[in-house]
């Protein structure tokens, strides 16, 4: 089983991760249009994660390079995507345990902050944390979703971590130079 998954093409391994982060992004805005969950600005920036990791396996899938340089490459890219996905919802998690007493005021939502602001300073502000981003507005399994975000973007990872691993495996038959037989 190890040894066929270890044989993925690039294009396996994208069609894996797209599927997956369709998947999260499906569950989401299936809370916010069905359960009525409006999600706050780092919820929102957590879907940008997903969907830029979604974007670089779809790339992944179309492109489906053979060698171990675009593996490595696409690896190395989502990793990114969903390292950032990571550190979100960790921050998230992180303003959720904090004490009422220091959890930060709430601030205006993302939409009206994009008008008046520029960009780097929106995106401090939302890394910053809101009162908004540190309510639990629900839990499944004792779990906020967060928390549930961040297993998913864990999950997700699971994805580079294999395209990263298949371009670093020695191909079949390659010998070190240098090295007989009985090295």
């Amino acid at each position: 089983m190890i040894e066929e998954v270890r044989d993925w093409s690039v294009r396996r391994w994208g069609l894996l991760g797209l599927g997956f982060g369709v998947l999260m992004m499906a569950v989401a805005l299936g809370l916010e249009h069905l359960a009525g969950l409006e999600p706050c600005p780092l919820c929102i920036f957590q879907r940008m994660a997903v969907i830029a990791a979604g974007l670089v396996f779809a790339v992944a899938v179309l492109h489906d390079p053979g060698g171990r340089v675009g593996a490595a490459l696409y690896g190395l890219v989502s990793l990114l995507a969903v390292g950032t996905g990571i550190g979100l919802a960790g921050r998230h998690l992180w303003l959720q345990s904090l004490p009422a007493d220091q959890v930060p005021s709430c601030g205006p939502g993302l939409d009206y902050m994009m008008e008046i602001l520029p960009l780097q300073q929106v995106v401090a502000t939302v890394l910053t944390g809101s009162g908004e981003c540190a309510e639990v507005g629900a839990t499944l399994l004792g779990l906020s979703l967060p928390g549930w975000t961040l297993i998913g973007f864990l999950v997700l990872g699971l994805v580079p971590l294999g395209l990263l691993a298949r371009a670093l495996r020695r191909r079949r038959g390659y010998r070190w130079p240098g090295l007989t037989e009985r090295d």
